[in-house]
């Protein structure tokens, strides 16, 4: 069985790389399953809705549904991390594998909207341990030197869920009812529970000093009032309204709290101190900008292609392929040299520069674009993410103690979270606004009222238009397209600007040699099989 524990480097003594044991590779595959489940689920849920509202009504409601589970995965995100380096990471990891299975039960068993907005609030309470108990538990097993082996394995399953979920929702629903896109996930989480109960042994932790309640409370009321702050903003109120207003200002006042009371907690839900890593604060903001422009391509490229391309919406996951594609390759020959050499350092730098470019080609496309160009500049950005997605949490872990690699752990998923949050609603404001405008300017006030509800249309409404109205449509996705990457590519000079001052600390588990600065350098936790 695998246990962690932490020791110092030997002078002069290189590590070699050794084999790692079967029970941590049948852990890594019990892992893997968790970390699929917490990205699958939006995404076939997603293709479920229309059937699940025309079944339980509240169409009202409907946008609910998704935000409800989004807010309780990342507000408890931080909260999971910090569980885990108090009590156990084992048992952390355990109990939201049972909450999220929980969740999916009742959500399948709803009656309502009110009841699966309820239970997807629960799901979504079990999915912020999801992720966060993977990476957390692999840098406990794994020393940062070996974990780039695994980055290929990991960007494998997040391609996999981003192609897969539409078709695997779009499949179940059509033949076993929506219910089933929920109750598909206990086979599954049971397989990763029984996995994980019996090969992963961890050492048992106690801490002394209780949950920082307080703590808890003022960072999820600030995370929700970004969560819902972005997500109403342009659509549900306007940007200037009193409502959005009045979240913006108990969102400021619940963080600026939270950071003053975590100098004072005995125990902080998250110690300020990790931000003294120049590399993790670095990271931190990485991590955020990737989660910024990565959510906002996947929910743009699919509307493009059908829209203005004439794709498919059936077959909308394999629209990513090129990118996803790219990003797994990328990955992979990134965690092998990491792996080989112990640098990593020119990952962050040619990831930024390859987002930068490949979301300014794709500011480019336009209504005579080919599938072949737009697949093509997809994958130059899907390379660069490739080069950012796992190294910033390999890099953000191998800047602090073994005892706070949860919350580095979940602090890293945190801020990505939140940058897809604001992506997808700074993206979104200006594409909606960029379509309506040339939507008038080419069509009138006939073309406004067709988008006054809704900027983005399905393929269905879209061919009842007038054929003039159907041209006017594809030149304002395009213009839409046009300013919502452009955007993307400038915030993606912040990862190639921050990568440039990261600070190459050796990768422990590998050969070590003496650092001046403490904070960035940490204790090599051995991996024993016993």
């Amino acid at each position: 069985m695998a246990d962690t524990q932490t020791a110092s480097a030997d002078k002069g003594k290189s590590a070699e790389p050794e084999k790692q044991p079967k029970s941590v590779r049948v852990v890594l595959m019990a892992l893997m399953i968790a970390m699929m489940l917490a990205m699958l689920d939006n995404m076939i849920v997603g293709t479920a809705m229309p059937t699940i509202v025309g079944d339980l009504g509240g169409l009202e409601h409907l946008s609910w549904v998704v935000t409800g589970y989004t807010l309780a995965t990342a507000a408890s995100t931080p909260v999971w991390g910090k569980v885990g380096d108090m009590f156990g990471r084992k048992g952390a990891f355990l109990t939201s594998i049972v909450i999220f299975l929980i969740g999916s039960a009742l959500s399948g068993m709803a009656q309502d909207m009110g009841q699966l907005i309820g239970f997807r609030a629960i799901q979504g309470l079990g999915a912020g341990g999801l992720m966060v108990g993977v990476m957390a538990i692999i840098g406990d097993l794994i020393p940062p030197r070996e974990r780039g082996k695994y980055q290929g394995m990991m960007a494998g399953v997040m391609a996999l869920a981003m192609i897969g979920g539409p078709l695997v929702g779009g499949t179940i629903t059509d033949n076993w009812g929506w219910r089933w896109t929920f109750y598909i996930n206990l086979p599954l989480g049971a397989v990763a529970l029984a996995l994980v109960t019996a090969v992963l042994h961890l050492p048992k932790k106690r801490a002394k000093a209780g949950i920082d309640y307080l703590g808890v409370v003022l960072l999820t009321v600030g995370i929700t009032s970004i969560v819902l702050v972005t997500t109403w903003g342009g659509t549900q109120y306007a940007w200037t309204s009193a409502r959005i207003m009045e979240l913006i200002a108990l969102g400021v006042a619940s963080l600026v709290g939270f950071v003053f009371w975590q100098t004072r907690a005995a125990e902080p839900v998250l110690p300020l101190h990790i931000f003294k890593s120049r590399n993790f604060t670095l990271m931190a903001v990485i991590g955020f900008i990737t989660g910024f422009v990565m959510f906002g391509a996947t929910l743009f490229l699919p509307l493009y292609q059908q829209s203005v391309q004439g794709a498919s919406a059936t077959n909308s996951g394999l629209l990513l392929l090129p990118m996803l594609g790219a990003m797994l390759v990328t990955s992979m020959v990134a965690g092998r040299v990491t792996t080989g050499s112990g640098r990593y350092k020119a990952f962050p730098i040619v990831g930024g520069a390859l987002m930068i470019v490949g979301l300014y080609l794709m500011s480019t496309m336009g209504v005579d674009t080919t599938r072949v160009t737009s697949g093509i500049y997809m994958a130059v950005v899907g390379a660069g993410m490739g080069c950012l997605m796992q190294i910033t949490m390999l890099v953000a872990q191998n800047s602090v103690e073994m005892k706070d690699m949860g919350v580095a752990s979940s602090s890293a998923t945190l801020f990505r979270t939140l940058g897809s949050s604001f992506g997808v609603a700074v993206m979104g404001a200006l594409f909606n606004n960029r379509v309506n405008e040339t939507m008038a300017e080419r069509g009138g006030a006939m073309a406004r009222k067709v988008t006054e509800q809704s900027a983005q249309l399905d393929a269905a409404h879209l061919r009842l238009l007038p054929v003039p109205l159907q041209d006017a449509y594809k030149h304002a996705v395009s213009a839409g397209i046009h300013s919502a990457f452009l955007l993307g590519a400038v915030v993606a000079v912040v990862v190639l600007i921050a990568s440039l001052f990261v600070k190459e600390v050796p990768l422990r588990g590998g050969p070590q040699k003496p650092e001046a600065d403490g904070a960035d350098a940490a204790p090599l936790p051995v991996v024993e099989a016993v």
